[in-house]
């Protein structure tokens, strides 16, 4: 072999060694770019789950600094309540007991002094504190001092200072004396700015406190209200408004638990579960209510204790002058309560102002006392009552309630898919497809498969090696390499066109081999998710049928409720559980 062979012989062997090393830093530079890519992904997972346990952090420092604030606040109202009104607890503890006294003889002259000592001088603006020395001194036959200390109760609260002596003459069995404070009651009572204390005159109906006389003139006080206020289009609006309020609170949770694939795909979603949460409330206000009406209650044996009950409960009302502080405070153990939620807590006490109103008209003593009696101290019994009396509302609610959520109903229920798969480095996105269930689900099927055919054939067809793009730069070196190196010697020529072109050839193999991996990778992985979301359809087709059968069951309680709302008018006609063994008891007393 001539020197000039072994010198080209070399160069190729070069050549062909150049080419290897090329072949093989391009795989390695794809692999580093594949690689690149992954980091990217997990570097921005990464950082958005930084993000959000960054913000939940945030949320959980102002809820604890809310707690922390809100603790402080009870502590310092809670001492401004002691402070101005701690001895209103002494004067309301020693009323119940005074009346109890009398029972036993046990109230004397150094009784009353001793009242009147300490009480109107622990308590000048409290209306309770003369009502006591007057009651002591009624006892002791002290004409003179009952009658200034009437006065000065009189003076301070005119209202509940009737309601008072209405009470205790009642307990003393002097019902006539009893129904003139009462009506002297009434008379002075405007039925659209009620006392806070107006919640003890349903008691006593409950009750059966006033006998039948006092019945008489309850009935048709209240009777001429509600007739005055109903003519008012706003306050029956107000009213039943509170009525949705308690219907709508009693929808169930999500039942996104129940219907995983509905959740995933179906754009109607929220639609659907909130109407089939909406119908399970149907199930809820007929257990609720008709536990209510189906309760028994058991009468105090003497009338004394049921009035001393009544008492209580109007001693025990708070004074015009601690609803603020009284306010605040129960805001701030709501915030506690609900762990810092503001947001919460305000709905909290919101539902609680009944609490901490000085005034209410009737109508609204009424509903209170149906739907959060505990707001201004009723009992069950009350609660019954005034349920029954509201039952034109909670009627109206409830069937505004059940036409709403039938209307939200959504007319066509959908299944859509549309979403970006990464797929070898890549990214394929699927484009929408929308698809109704009012069509066959084989149809559905059918028309999503060829969705997928049409979009991602074209996208598997990218991976293929473009082999005219990739051996027409072969082509131009082996006809250089034949024009210039021919030129020279053709034998040299085409063994160099020869080595070239096989190595060259070499490359061009794995590159296809390459791209035929991963076209057959993107053919899998795609396949894969068209079963996958076909799957879905199915899956969801199903669930729907499973929520077309719970909502009709859970709609089909609602004639049942609403047959319940009815039932009302006549559930608790007669009155008051107890007055049965009040007529019995007057009836044996003459």
């Amino acid at each position: 072999m001539s020197e000039v062979d072994v010198a080209l012989h070399h160069k190729v062997q070069q050549v062909s060694n150049l080419v290897v090393r090329l072949s093989e830093q391009v795989g390695s530079v794809s692999g580093q770019v594949s690689a690149v890519q992954a980091d990217q992904q997990e570097t921005r997972t990464e950082l958005q789950q930084l993000r959000d346990e960054f913000l939940a952090f945030v949320k959980t420092a102002q809820l604890t600094a809310n707690v922390q604030r809100a603790e402080i606040r009870v502590g310092v109202i809670q001492d401004q309540v002691d402070h101005e009104f701690g001895h209103y607890k002494t004067v309301r503890r020693t009323a119940v007991g005074m009346l109890q006294a009398f029972d036993l003889g046990l109230v004397s002259e150094d009784n009353v002094r001793m009242v009147g000592d300490q009480l109107m001088l622990q308590t000048p603006r409290y209306w309770l504190a003369p009502a006591l020395v007057a009651l002591a001194s009624w006892s002791a036959d002290d004409r003179s001092l009952c009658e200034r200390a009437v006065e000065e109760a009189f003076r301070r609260s005119p209202d509940r200072t009737s309601l008072f002596f209405a009470l205790v003459l009642r307990r003393q069995n002097r019902q006539e004396a009893a129904v003139r404070w009462l009506r002297h009651y009434l008379l002075a009572q405007d039925p659209a700015a009620l006392g806070r204390e107006f919640a003890v005159i349903l008691e006593s109906i409950a009750q059966g406190a006033f006998g039948l006389a006092g019945r008489e003139l309850l009935n048709s006080t209240l009777a001429r209200w509600r007739e005055r206020l109903m003519d008012s289009e706003e306050a029956q609006t107000k009213q039943i408004t509170r009525w949705r309020e308690e219907v709508d609170s009693l929808a169930q949770p999500s039942a996104a638990a129940e219907f995983p694939r509905l959740v995933q795909i179906c754009p109607q979603w929220q639609q659907l579960d909130g109407v089939l949460s909406r119908a399970r409330a149907h199930q809820v206000v007929l257990d609720k209510y008709r536990a209510i009406l189906d309760q028994e209650f058991q009468p105090s044996e003497r009338l004394e204790d049921a009035v001393d009950d009544i008492l209580d409960r109007l001693v025990s009302e708070y004074d015009g002058e601690e609803l603020p502080l009284r306010r605040d405070l129960a805001f701030n153990h709501a915030v506690i309560d609900h762990g810092g939620d503001l947001d919460a807590a305000r709905h909290a006490a919101d539902a609680d102002s009944a609490s901490y109103e000085e005034t209410l008209d009737y109508l609204t003593v009424q509903t209170t006392a149906a739907l959060n009696p505990a707001a201004i101290g009723t009992s069950p019994a009350t609660q019954r009552l005034s349920v029954a009396a509201c039952q034109e509302w909670f009627l109206q609610a409830h069937a505004g309630f059940t036409r709403d959520y039938r209307a939200a109903m959504p007319q066509d229920v959908q299944a859509h898919f549309g979403t970006a798969y990464t797929v070898t480095a890549q990214t394929f996105h699927l484009p929408p497809w929308t698809g109704s269930f009012r069509q066959p689900l084989p149809d559905l099927e059918r028309s999503l498969n060829a969705h997928w055919d049409q979009h991602m054939q074209p996208f598997i067809a990218s991976y293929a090696y473009p082999w005219a793009k990739k051996v027409t730069p072969l082509a131009l070196v082996l006809v250089g390499i034949l024009v210039l190196v021919g030129a020279a010697s053709i034998p040299v020529a085409l063994v160099i066109a020869a080595v070239v072109g096989g190595v060259w050839g070499l490359v061009l193999r794995n590159g296809a081999q390459a791209a035929a991996r991963h076209q057959e990778n993107a053919r899998r992985i795609l396949e894969q998710a068209k079963l996958e979301s076909l799957h879905q359809l199915r899956a969801a087709s199903a669930e729907l049928t499973d929520w077309n059968e719970k909502f009709r069951a859970a709609d089909g309680v609602e004639p049942h409720c609403r047959e319940l709302i009815k039932s009302l008018v006549t559930a608790t006609r007669g009155g008051s559980p107890f007055e049965g063994r009040t007529v019995a008891k007057e009836g044996t007393a003459s």
